[in-house]
Parts: structure tokens; C-alpha cells; sequence
């Protein structure tokens, strides 16, 4: 993975409990001044589509970002850029807010849901 290559990114692999072999998905991060940057995020092949066999793995590595982003000083934000086409699904599943072109940010009030969520 060429995202393990570069310094100032931190890959991170999302496993389940009785099966840390089996990596579920990957999310690259950079931690930056004020925020995380998301620069890479992936489920694994058999965890996408109708027939996937985990749901909610996306939102946990986001969640996993966004906690992150508390622990480092950015206040929870989290920003990244979306495929045109992805915009509106991260909207409506994740909150993030569209802010022009392809950005996408996720805000201190929906990081705070997001990792309540999901790191109970």
C-alpha cells in the first residue's frame, strides 16, 4: 500500500475482536494543525454492496478519524474529498458538510456523534 510510504500519513486497519487476522477497512490520516485529513478510506471487497458482510464499516473508521481529530487538537473536524457522485450519501450518512467543489468536512458537533456512536 503506497499510502504506508509516506511520512506524515497514519494508516489504520479496522479488525473485529475474535478475528484481528481479517482486515475489515483501511483509512489513511494526516494529521494536520486544526483537523485530521482524511486522505484514503476503504472497506475491504466482501464488506460492499447489498451483500456486504459488516455495515457501518466506513462510519467506523470516520468515527475512528474524528476521535483522533480530539485527541490531536482539531476539535473533532475531519475534512476529505468525495467522488462527485458520493457527496449526497456522505451528507446523509455521515453529516459531513459539502463546502464547494469535492470538499467535505465534517464539524466538532457531528464528530461528537459519530464517535458516540460508534466507540460506546
Amino acid at each position: 500500500m503506497s499510502e504506508l510510504k509516506i511520512p506524515a500519513r497514519e494508516v489504520y486497519k479496522l479488525t473485529i475482536a475474535n478475528n484481528p487476522n481479517i482486515i475489515q477497512g483501511v483509512v489513511s490520516l494526516e494529521v494536520k494543525a486544526d483537523h485530521v485529513y482524511m486522505h484514503l478510506i476503504e472497506s475491504a471487497p466482501f464488506n460492499i454492496g447489498k451483500s456486504k458482510t459488516y455495515l457501518g464499516v466506513p462510519g467506523n473508521l470516520v468515527a475512528f478519524a474524528c476521535k483522533l481529530s480530539f485527541q490531536r487538537g482539531g476539535e473533532g473536524y475531519v475534512s476529505f474529498l468525495s467522488k462527485t457522485k458520493l457527496i449526497e450519501h456522505y451528507e446523509k450518512s455521515l453529516g459531513a458538510v459539502h463546502v464547494g467543489g469535492c470538499n467535505m468536512v465534517i464539524t466538532t458537533e457531528t464528530a461528537l456523534l459519530l464517535t458516540k456512536k460508534y466507540f460506546k
